[in-house]
């Protein structure tokens, strides 16, 4: 039989869990394979975010007036969100019955393969409207793409970290997310020094056929990964759930939901800051694209170092602390980021840029992989992260950019109205973070929500799988 300590961990030498424990060289390699497929599968999203702010509008609507125009290449943007859930719930179905290698696979062949079709893609000069029509089925694809890849990668850091370490190394998920962004905004940067007719002629079309050469590195990468140990004992001790998602829902809604509301401050500063906000500053204040993009590829350099401080402090303070220390900071930081941009000076919008996407995305950002994976069972987490992220995605990130298109048109111009909306955000986090239980240090072997066969939630502790003791959710 095997033992358990006096607080209910597992002892040392027992459980089949522990015996899977991947060595440190291990845990690293896969952390730095997560990141580099992440930040693949996000450029290719990003890539978007960045061509619907500059360069879409010119060339799939215009046959619109230059606000509808804009409103329009942010709504084709929005739909990318609206079809990660249904990424999400294809992808984590498979992932937690299948398991979180092979989704990851699939999820890159489909944003690759996506992203570079836009690149492609004829204008609606070129075959009318059927231009946005196409484009809005490619971004749907990039979608469904990237809401199966969220959860599987972070799962694949996650569930290799050493316990102690899980933050840090489930950072190296996160990456993606700013990394995405800086090679994005890097691969524009260095188009828009191209002539304008050269960058609207192919300029900008060249940034989505790198997608090509980048899927095949991030197929091999993902190729050489083992499956997560986490996810190989489930499959052991065949306690693979047949309806993941529904078993979610059934034993921790309120974790769920409350886990969406602290995802809301995080999605809506990224695509505040590297989509809205550029466009705003180059239509809006006139500065120059080169600059604002420029601004963008140092904050999110930035970021790409601080989620990983973030993420290893987490380890050390706890993943609520870090998260809602840089919730606030984005709550504080509302107001001053509307005034710097407004003030129209090359360095006020690279201050606005570098603060918001380097230093309050990257203190967000940081903790939140291994805070999300660490409140949900093994059986069903790839199902809980796509939901978690992905449904709340739609108004935390998708709509933000028409959201704050809208705002600003009440303020007659002005980004008063969105840094209203920015605060009210920050405080919905932070209540919802207050809310959730402290996750560090958790066994991602105990299964912290068993229902009765009532379906209930009992209240007294339970057992672990290995019969160690523990409280319900």
């Amino acid at each position: 039989m095997s033992s358990t300590t006096a607080t209910g961990r597992h002892a040392a030498t027992e459980p089949a869990a522990d015996q899977r424990t991947p060595s440190p060289g291990e845990a690293r390699r896969v952390a730095l394979a997560s990141a580099v497929g992440a930040t693949i599968e996000w450029y290719d999203f990003f890539l978007y975010g960045t061509a619907a702010g500059l360069v879409f509008d010119q060339l799939f609507f215009n046959g619109l007036s230059g606000p509808a125009a804009q409103f329009a290449a942010f709504g084709t943007f929005a739909v990318g969100f609206i079809a990660r859930p249904i990424g999400g719930l294809i992808f984590g179905h498979f992932g937690d019955r299948i398991g979180r290698k092979t989704m990851l696979i699939w999820t890159l062949l489909i944003m690759g393969a996506g992203t570079a079709a836009i690149g492609v893609l004829p204008t609606y000069d070129q075959i009318g409207v059927w231009a946005p029509v196409l484009l809005v089925v490619l971004r749907i694809l990039q979608g469904i793409g990237v809401g199966g890849e969220y959860g599987g990668a972070v799962l694949l850091a996650v569930e290799f970290a050493p316990p102690q370490r899980r933050g840090f190394f489930g950072s190296f998920a996160h990456i993606g997310v700013p990394g995405g962004l800086f090679l994005a905004s890097g691969a524009f940067a260095v188009a828009s020094q191209l002539p304008d007719e050269s960058f609207l002629a192919w300029g900008w079309r060249a940034c989505f056929l790198i997608s090509i050469v980048l899927l095949g590195i991030g197929a091999w990468i993902r190729l050489s990964v083992m499956e997560t140990p986490a996810f190989q004992v489930v499959a052991e001790e065949k306690e693979i759930s047949t309806l993941p998602v529904t078993e979610l829902f059934r034993r921790q809604p309120r974790r769920l939901l409350l886990g969406m509301g602290t995802r809301f401050i995080e999605g809506f500063t990224f695509n505040l800051f590297s989509v809205y906000l550029l466009a705003y500053a180059v239509k809006n204040v006139g500065i120059e694209k080169s600059t604002a993009l420029n601004a963008i590829l140092v904050g999110a350099a930035l970021g790409v170092v601080l989620v990983v401080v973030a993420g290893g402090l987490s380890d050390r303070l706890g993943r609520k602390r870090v998260f809602s220390t840089g919730a606030t900071l984005a709550l504080l930081f509302a107001f001053p980021a509307a005034w710097l941009v407004q003030h129209g000076t090359t360095l006020s919008v690279a201050a606005a840029f570098i603060g918001g996407l380097g230093v309050l995305y990257g203190v967000i950002y940081g903790p939140l992989a291994a805070f999300w994976s660490e409140l949900f069972d093994t059986r069903y987490r790839y199902s809980a992260l796509s939901t978690l992220y992905q449904v709340s995605g739609i108004l935390a990130s998708g709509l933000t950019p028409l959201i704050a298109a809208w705002l600003v048109t009440l303020g007659d111009g002005t980004l008063w109205w969105v840094a209203t909306y920015n605060a009210a955000i920050a405080i919905l986090s932070l209540l919802c973070a207050r809310l959730l239980p402290e996750t560090r240090g958790r066994d991602l072997h105990v299964d912290e929500a068993p229902v009765t066969s009532s379906g209930a939630v009992p209240v007294a502790s339970t057992t672990s799988r290995s019969g160690s003791p523990t409280l319900p959710a």
